[in-house]
């Protein structure tokens, strides 16, 4: 009997040392998901906004929302209260806070910050980098890239050719010429082997790297909202990725990006930032598809590098109508182009009916949602200082020069919608964080957007 009881002693402890063993083993795949501009209100709108959709008041879980693990992280920068994505992206990725513009340097700008990515590739994982706008972007950059400021796109781009890194996925690259004398950024990838394949069609997974693009020169993915099905979108590119990166079985860190979350953010446009938080979650099923086929072996953390434009959820009436968003048809960037190409074509014929057309079609003015006669007159005079008194009503954000007709549009829907803004640029509200996998346990109490880098090289 003593050896019995001395057995069953002996075999709690082993099984509670390995345990332990195991508790303390690193991922074999790391998903770093970073939903840029992507604050906690633009999290529980979308949820709000899908349930209203479905005729409810409340929250619809996203695949990311439900996560075991669930806090918020601060986003400030070294010198600045209010971060800049290039500072934000630097202390994500290499754990130190940068000043605003900087890309993988310090605040005095006198060395280079090495990032996560850029150490797990020493240790033998394969690396991936994907982003729905351009690769040389600021948040990806800080992935690869030592630069001082982030406009530096083809020296960020050439430091993506010589990261080697397995895969990078996004829209192009910015400049892929710094003058007449340089030498093609596509003609360096290549030449660092690096497969460049415009589109899926041209994806093939049997080379020793890989770019995938949607277009060489294309600034972002088509926005959500406007997508049509043959145009390529951050789903594809995971995919794609996720492909690529398990040929060998080295493990592998992917960072993944929602870019486009920031630029409708930048415009004040809450129908088309909802469609990108949704398409982001959508994205995320190919995330957890292969979280679920390898669940003891892989870290997923979502976060976002800041909030963009204040977004609030209600304007003081104690009541949503988000629903109403609905009637967007398109991104606040597609519908310039549109009514742009409709000026073009009417010339000088056009005429109030046809710009009121125009308005009922895209945003549901007058036949779905009613407008006070206050409103009206705010765009018919807005359309008599353009098309009759020729005067310049262009908006400038951050990116986008756009028609003051959609812009005042959009904010009209808005403000039925009862959403605010308190700005065009960035604020330093905290940014939500989601996790689950292997490691997650260690996300706890209020956190600070360096704290990642130590998280991930730690586990």
């Amino acid at each position: 009997m003593k050896y019995i009881k001395l057995f069953i002693i002996g075999a709690i402890a082993c099984s509670i040392f390995c345990q332990c063993i195991s508790n303390n083993k690193s991922p074999k795949y790391v998903f770093f998901i970073i939903g840029d501009g992507m604050g906690v209100n633009q999290v529980l709108g979308t949820q709000m906004y899908i349930a209203e959709k479905e005729g409810k008041i409340g929250r619809k879980e996203l695949s990311f929302t439900s996560f075991p693990q669930t806090t918020i992280a601060s986003t400030y920068s070294q010198y600045n209260a209010v971060t800049c994505s290039a500072a934000s992206g630097t202390a994500l990725a290499c754990g130190e806070k940068t000043k605003n513009g900087a890309i993988g340097m310090d605040s005095l700008l006198s060395k280079p910050l090495f990032s996560v990515a850029q150490k797990l590739r020493q240790q033998g994982k394969n690396v991936g980098i994907v982003t729905s706008v351009s690769i040389d972007h600021a948040t990806p950059a800080a992935f690869y890239a030592h630069q001082p400021h982030r406009s530096m796109y083809y020296d960020i781009a050439l430091d993506a050719a010589k990261s080697d890194f397995d895969f990078f996925g996004g829209a192009g690259f910015l400049q892929l010429q710094k003058d007449t004398n340089s030498v093609n950024v596509l003609t360096i990838l290549q030449d660092s082997n690096y497969f460049i394949a415009k589109g899926i069609e041209e994806y093939n997974r049997n080379h020793e790297k890989i770019v995938l693009l949607q277009d060489f020169e294309k600034e972002s993915l088509d926005f959500a909202i406007d997508r049509e099905n043959q145009d390529l979108s951050l789903s594809n590119l995971v995919s794609s990725a996720l492909d690529f990166l398990t040929k060998e079985d080295n493990g592998f860190f992917l960072m993944i990006e929602g870019g486009l979350i920031d630029w409708a953010c930048h415009s004040n446009d809450a129908a088309t930032v909802f469609a990108e938080v949704e398409d982001l979650s959508n994205t995320m099923n190919e995330v957890l598809r292969f979280y679920h086929q390898h669940p003891d072996e892989t870290l997923i953390i979502l976060t976002a590098d800041h909030e963009t434009g204040g977004l609030s959820l209600g304007t003081g009436d104690y009541q949503l109508n988000l629903s109403v968003l609905q009637n967007q048809k398109k991104s606040a960037y597609k519908l310039n182009e549109m009514f742009n190409q409709m000026a073009k074509e009417k010339g000088e014929n056009i005429c109030w009916e046809d710009v009121k057309t125009f308005l009922e079609d895209n945003f549901g003015f007058w036949k779905n949602v009613e407008l006070t006669k206050e409103e009206t007159n705010e765009l018919r005079n807005i359309f008599e200082k353009r098309f009759l008194l020729h005067q310049n009503t262009q908006q400038q954000t951050l990116y986008l020069n756009g028609e003051q007709l959609i812009s005042q549009s959009v904010k009209i829907l808005n403000k039925k919608a009862n959403i605010g803004w308190s700005s065009y640029g960035h604020s330093a509200g905290f940014v939500p964080v989601f996790a689950i996998g292997l490691g997650a346990e260690k996300i706890q109490g209020i956190m600070d957007n360096t704290d990642f880098y130590q998280l991930l090289t730690e586990n």
